[in-house]
Protein backbone atom coordinates (compact mmCIF):
# COMPACT_ATOMS: atom_id res chain seq x y z
CA UNK A 1 0.00 0.00 0.00
CA UNK A 2 0.99 3.47 -0.95
CA UNK A 3 0.28 6.85 0.73
CA UNK A 4 -0.45 9.16 -2.04
CA UNK A 5 -1.59 12.57 -1.93
CA UNK A 6 -3.71 14.23 -4.57
CA UNK A 7 -3.61 17.70 -5.59
CA UNK A 8 -6.84 19.15 -6.94
CA UNK A 9 -8.60 16.22 -5.77
CA UNK A 10 -12.01 17.15 -5.87
CA UNK A 11 -11.63 18.18 -9.64
CA UNK A 12 -11.90 16.11 -13.05
CA UNK A 13 -9.03 14.22 -13.21
CA UNK A 14 -8.20 14.25 -9.25
CA UNK A 15 -11.50 12.82 -8.40
CA UNK A 16 -10.90 9.64 -10.71
CA UNK A 17 -7.40 9.47 -9.44
CA UNK A 18 -8.33 9.51 -5.63
CA UNK A 19 -11.35 6.46 -6.77
CA UNK A 20 -8.77 4.39 -7.87
CA UNK A 21 -6.42 4.54 -5.98
CA UNK A 22 -8.77 4.44 -3.28
CA UNK A 23 -10.06 1.06 -4.92
CA UNK A 24 -6.75 -0.76 -4.78
CA UNK A 25 -6.07 -0.30 -1.33
CA UNK A 26 -3.75 2.89 -0.94
CA UNK A 27 -4.13 5.25 1.39
CA UNK A 28 -5.54 8.52 -0.35
CA UNK A 29 -5.27 11.88 0.77
CA UNK A 30 -6.94 14.50 -1.23
CA UNK A 31 -5.94 18.47 -1.05
CA UNK A 32 -8.41 21.24 -2.90
CA UNK A 33 -9.47 24.61 -2.51
CA UNK A 34 -13.56 23.24 -2.03
CA UNK A 35 -14.70 20.70 -0.03
CA UNK A 36 -16.18 17.64 -2.17
CA UNK A 37 -19.80 17.41 -3.10
CA UNK A 38 -18.88 13.34 -3.74
CA UNK A 39 -16.65 12.24 -1.29
CA UNK A 40 -15.19 8.80 -2.37
CA UNK A 41 -15.38 6.54 0.69
CA UNK A 42 -11.91 5.37 2.27
CA UNK A 43 -10.22 8.93 1.16
CA UNK A 44 -9.22 11.56 3.63
CA UNK A 45 -9.96 15.24 2.60
CA UNK A 46 -7.98 18.44 3.41
CA UNK A 47 -8.95 21.61 2.36
CA UNK A 48 -6.41 24.32 1.14
CA UNK A 49 -4.08 25.13 -1.27
CA UNK A 50 -0.76 23.93 -2.61
CA UNK A 51 0.30 27.24 -2.14
CA UNK A 52 0.03 26.89 1.21
CA UNK A 53 3.34 25.75 2.36
CA UNK A 54 2.64 24.99 5.94
CA UNK A 55 -0.73 22.93 5.17
CA UNK A 56 1.18 20.63 1.97
CA UNK A 57 4.27 20.10 4.46
CA UNK A 58 1.99 18.08 6.44
CA UNK A 59 0.06 16.99 3.78
CA UNK A 60 3.02 15.38 1.64
CA UNK A 61 5.31 14.50 4.77
CA UNK A 62 5.77 10.51 4.29
CA UNK A 63 3.69 10.27 1.02
CA UNK A 64 5.16 7.90 -1.48
CA UNK A 65 3.72 9.74 -3.97
CA UNK A 66 2.07 13.25 -5.11
CA UNK A 67 -0.28 14.24 -8.15
CA UNK A 68 -1.02 17.72 -9.17
CA UNK A 69 -4.21 17.53 -10.86
CA UNK A 70 -4.32 21.00 -10.61
CA UNK A 71 -6.39 23.06 -13.23
CA UNK A 72 -5.34 26.59 -13.95
CA UNK A 73 -9.08 28.02 -13.79
CA UNK A 74 -10.27 30.38 -11.65
CA UNK A 75 -8.53 31.89 -9.29
CA UNK A 76 -6.24 29.19 -10.33
CA UNK A 77 -5.78 30.53 -14.01
CA UNK A 78 -2.35 32.14 -13.69
CA UNK A 79 -1.26 30.24 -10.15
CA UNK A 80 -0.59 26.63 -11.09
CA UNK A 81 3.03 27.13 -12.05
CA UNK A 82 3.67 28.61 -8.72
CA UNK A 83 2.40 25.81 -7.22
CA UNK A 84 4.48 23.56 -9.11
CA UNK A 85 7.34 25.51 -7.87
CA UNK A 86 5.94 25.30 -4.21
CA UNK A 87 5.22 21.38 -4.35
CA UNK A 88 8.99 20.43 -6.27
CA UNK A 89 10.42 23.15 -3.52
CA UNK A 90 8.95 20.61 -0.48
CA UNK A 91 9.68 17.38 -1.98
CA UNK A 92 13.83 18.84 -2.22
CA UNK A 93 15.56 15.58 -0.58
CA UNK A 94 12.25 13.63 -0.39
CA UNK A 95 12.01 10.02 -1.81
CA UNK A 96 8.43 10.99 -3.02
CA UNK A 97 7.51 10.70 -6.55
CA UNK A 98 5.77 13.40 -8.36
CA UNK A 99 3.52 13.34 -11.16
CA UNK A 100 1.50 15.87 -13.16
CA UNK A 101 -1.95 15.67 -15.11
CA UNK A 102 -1.00 18.01 -18.14
CA UNK A 103 -3.09 18.47 -21.41
CA UNK A 104 -3.26 16.87 -24.62
CA UNK A 105 -2.20 19.87 -26.29
CA UNK A 106 1.95 19.18 -25.32
CA UNK A 107 1.41 15.78 -27.03
CA UNK A 108 3.10 15.14 -30.43
CA UNK A 109 0.93 14.29 -33.36
CA UNK A 110 3.58 12.20 -35.01
CA UNK A 111 7.33 11.15 -33.48
CA UNK A 112 9.79 14.26 -33.76
CA UNK A 113 6.84 16.33 -33.87
CA UNK A 114 4.76 18.90 -33.84
CA UNK A 115 2.66 19.15 -31.12
CA UNK A 116 -0.82 19.12 -31.23
CA UNK A 117 -0.73 22.80 -29.60
CA UNK A 118 0.99 24.10 -33.14
CA UNK A 119 -1.42 23.24 -35.54
CA UNK A 120 -4.74 24.85 -35.66
CA UNK A 121 -5.54 24.45 -31.89
CA UNK A 122 -8.78 25.36 -30.10
CA UNK A 123 -8.28 29.50 -28.74
CA UNK A 124 -10.44 28.61 -25.61
CA UNK A 125 -7.66 26.05 -24.84
CA UNK A 126 -5.20 28.17 -25.52
CA UNK A 127 -4.06 28.90 -21.68
CA UNK A 128 -4.75 25.56 -20.17
CA UNK A 129 -2.53 24.04 -22.59
CA UNK A 130 0.52 26.46 -22.87
CA UNK A 131 0.64 25.85 -18.40
CA UNK A 132 0.93 22.41 -19.20
CA UNK A 133 3.69 22.94 -21.24
CA UNK A 134 5.31 25.05 -19.46
CA UNK A 135 4.59 22.67 -16.34
CA UNK A 136 6.67 20.23 -18.31
CA UNK A 137 9.43 22.61 -19.05
CA UNK A 138 9.27 23.17 -15.51
CA UNK A 139 9.84 19.70 -14.42
CA UNK A 140 12.56 18.71 -17.33
CA UNK A 141 14.93 21.84 -15.55
CA UNK A 142 14.21 20.21 -11.96
CA UNK A 143 17.58 18.38 -10.79
CA UNK A 144 17.81 14.62 -11.40
CA UNK A 145 17.05 13.67 -7.58
CA UNK A 146 13.59 14.25 -8.29
CA UNK A 147 11.70 11.51 -9.77
CA UNK A 148 8.56 12.78 -11.68
CA UNK A 149 6.29 11.74 -14.52
CA UNK A 150 3.82 13.33 -16.62
CA UNK A 151 0.35 12.40 -17.94
CA UNK A 152 -0.73 13.36 -21.04
CA UNK A 153 -4.97 12.78 -21.90
CA UNK A 154 -6.25 12.48 -25.06
CA UNK A 155 -7.62 14.72 -27.06
CA UNK A 156 -11.29 14.33 -25.76
CA UNK A 157 -10.87 14.15 -22.21
CA UNK A 158 -13.52 16.22 -19.50
CA UNK A 159 -16.41 16.18 -18.10
CA UNK A 160 -18.17 16.46 -20.90
CA UNK A 161 -17.41 12.83 -22.75
CA UNK A 162 -16.69 11.26 -19.02
CA UNK A 163 -16.79 7.17 -20.14
CA UNK A 164 -16.54 4.40 -18.51
CA UNK A 165 -13.63 2.30 -16.71
CA UNK A 166 -12.68 -0.47 -18.52
CA UNK A 167 -9.32 -0.74 -17.32
CA UNK A 168 -7.62 -0.45 -20.52
CA UNK A 169 -5.59 2.19 -22.59
CA UNK A 170 -2.98 2.52 -24.69
CA UNK A 171 0.61 4.43 -23.68
CA UNK A 172 1.82 6.29 -27.07
CA UNK A 173 5.22 7.38 -25.25
CA UNK A 174 5.26 11.17 -26.29
CA UNK A 175 2.54 10.77 -29.45
CA UNK A 176 -0.99 11.70 -29.13
CA UNK A 177 -2.93 8.05 -28.90
CA UNK A 178 -5.78 8.07 -31.87
CA UNK A 179 -7.84 4.96 -32.50
CA UNK A 180 -7.96 3.10 -35.92
CA UNK A 181 -10.80 6.31 -37.02
CA UNK A 182 -8.69 8.90 -35.71
CA UNK A 183 -10.34 9.58 -32.77
CA UNK A 184 -8.58 10.09 -29.62
CA UNK A 185 -10.44 9.64 -26.31
CA UNK A 186 -9.88 8.37 -22.34
CA UNK A 187 -12.29 8.21 -19.75
CA UNK A 188 -11.81 9.73 -16.38
CA UNK A 189 -11.58 6.58 -15.25
CA UNK A 190 -9.21 4.97 -17.18
CA UNK A 191 -6.46 7.96 -17.40
CA UNK A 192 -6.71 7.42 -13.32
CA UNK A 193 -6.10 3.69 -14.36
CA UNK A 194 -2.63 4.90 -16.17
CA UNK A 195 -1.70 7.06 -13.56
CA UNK A 196 -2.09 4.78 -10.59
CA UNK A 197 -0.65 2.14 -12.79
CA UNK A 198 2.71 4.91 -12.82
CA UNK A 199 2.80 4.99 -9.27
CA UNK A 200 2.61 1.25 -8.93
CA UNK A 201 4.70 0.32 -11.78
CA UNK A 202 7.30 3.23 -12.24
CA UNK A 203 7.75 2.90 -16.20
CA UNK A 204 8.61 6.58 -17.23
CA UNK A 205 11.21 8.21 -14.73
CA UNK A 206 11.80 11.83 -15.23
CA UNK A 207 9.54 11.15 -18.80
CA UNK A 208 5.82 11.62 -20.22
CA UNK A 209 3.48 9.33 -22.26
CA UNK A 210 0.32 9.85 -23.44
CA UNK A 211 -3.02 7.90 -22.58
CA UNK A 212 -5.71 7.03 -24.79
CA UNK A 213 -7.73 3.98 -26.37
Amino acid sequence: MARIVVLGGTGYAGRHIVAEAVSRGHEVIAISRSTPSDAVEGASYVQGSALETGALASAVDGADAVVSALSPRGDMTDRVLDALRVVIAELDGARTRLGVVGGAGGSLVAPGGPRLFDLDFPEEYTHEAQVGIDSLALLESTDESLDWFFVHPAEVFGPWAEGERTGHYRDGGDVIVRDDEGKSFISGADFAVAVVDEIERPAHRRGRFTVGY
